[in-house]
This record gives C-alpha cells, structure tokens and sequence, in this order.
C-alpha cells in the first residue's frame, strides 16, 4: 500500500511541474517606426517568464512596459492605456521600494536594432482569477526611450514605438 501511495505522489509531482502555459505574440510597430519581434510569455507553476525579442528599434536603451489595456488598435499605440498599476503604487523600478506590477525595465538594442529581454516573476499569471496579477487583457510596450525609474507615472520613457496584445 505504500507504494502505491508514493507512486501517486510521484505522478502527481511530475505532472504538476510539467503543467505550463505558454502565449507567443508578435510585437506591432507603432508610431511610424518599423519595430518587430515576439514576446514569449511562460506559466510554469506560480512563476510566469517574459522572453521578449524585438527588432529593428533604433540602437539604445529602451523601456519596456505592461499598461492597462489589452488594446493595440491606435497608430501611436495609446490605445493601451497607462502602466498596469493594479495595487495603485509609485513608478519605479522593478523590485525596489517603489514599484508597480507593470514596471519591467529597459532593453538594450544593439547597433543592428536588435534587443532581447528576458523577465520571470511570481507576481504575474496568465488567466488567473486573480485580476491584481493576470496579465490576460493588458498590452506590453517598448518605448522609444528608456525608463529613468523616477519620474511619475510613466519613468520619462517617451513614445510607444511596439505593442503586443496579451490574450
């Protein structure tokens, strides 16, 4: 009997890490640019990893961001609304005193415009009940300057230059 109890116990820890979900989206450019990539988003457990590859930005640091509204409709991309600030908190950066869920941080595109950020938290989760971490119905954006950490409410990132629609 207790082996077949410990096989149960095996199975079930087994099937529970093999358990994931994965979204895989196209980044939309916006703002007249010609901006591309993917972004990966992966729920393995209570952690959800952002892997983000983006293209033909223009070389630099740029920030990148998850706003309110899973909306990518407007040429400038303001159809997404503000930061995803679900709890109401300060800009800032990701893990320090001040932060809010859809501060993420900045990506650095390499002379070719090509950037690659990856990004794992258990703050989030893909279509969960709970609406203060679910990312399902917001957007992701990459800015067209980087994120200063500071300024309120929106870190000085300037325009919206990628869009992708989290569904």
């Amino acid at each position: 009997m207790k082996i077949s109890k410990l096989s149960v116990l095996v199975c079930s820890a087994v099937l529970a890490v093999s358990c994931s979900t994965t979204k895989n989206y196209k980044v939309m450019s916006k703002s007249g640019t010609e901006t591309q990539g993917e972004a990966k988003f992966t729920q393995a457990g209570k952690n959800v990893s952002l892997d983000l590859n983006v293209y033909k930005l223009t070389p630099g640091i740029h920030a990148v961001h998850i706003h309110e509204k899973g909306d990518c409709s407007a040429a400038d991309g303001s159809s997404a609304g503000g930061h995803w600030n679900p709890s109401n908190n300060d800009h800032g950066k990701w893990g320090a005193e001040h932060f809010h869920m859809g501060d993420i941080g900045n990506l650095t595109a390499d002379k070719d415009g090509t950037a690659r950020l990856v990004f794992k938290t258990d703050k989030w989760c893909i279509g969960c009940t709970d609406e203060s971490k679910n990312i399902v119905g917001k957007s992701l954006i990459i800015h067209a300057g980087k994120d200063d950490f500071h300024t309120q409410p929106t870190g000085n990132a300037g325009g919206r230059v990628g869009c992708v629609e989290i569904k």
